[in-house]
């Protein structure tokens, strides 16, 4: 079963929004989350270079640690998603990151939402799960 670790990172290098997918148990939760946000703290450095080296948007795997693979996608105003996955799908990264692109622009044009602060709406993470579920298979 694939499993998929997905993060936005602000321009200053902060977390914004992270998601497993699908959910770990509670129990081993923490020990995860520890290993993944290493990972993709650690190829930042990895997607920092590949941006300038490229027009698009989509970076697709820029970066590989044991059976995970880092995809990154970066937005016009230097945030980064990234999304640490266990298997190629290259089409499926990259509907899924364009989607979440369009509600992370809408997001962040609500007057009430400080650009760079962590984003804690239950709507955005609803719809996050969604495009998982529909882009990001388990098989």
């Amino acid at each position: 079963m694939r499993s998929y670790y997905f993060v936005v990172v602000g321009r200053n290098d902060n977390p914004i929004y992270e998601m497993e997918y699908p959910p770990k148990p509670e129990e081993n939760k923490e020990d995860y989350r520890h290993l993944n946000q290493f990972i993709a703290h650690a190829a930042l450095d990895h997607i920092d270079e590949h941006m300038w080296q490229t027009s698009g948007m989509y970076l697709k795997a820029v970066d590989k640690f044991n059976e995970w693979f880092v995809s990154a996608f970066v937005a016009a105003s230097g945030a980064r998603f990234i999304i640490l996955h266990d298997g190629r799908n290259e089409d499926g990264i990259k509907n899924f990151f364009n989607e979440v692109y369009e509600i992370f622009i809408k997001h962040c044009m609500n007057p009430f939402y400080e650009v760079g602060s962590p984003i804690r709406s239950q709507a955005f993470d609803k719809k996050i799960q969604q495009f998982a579920k529909k882009f990001l298979p388990l098989a």
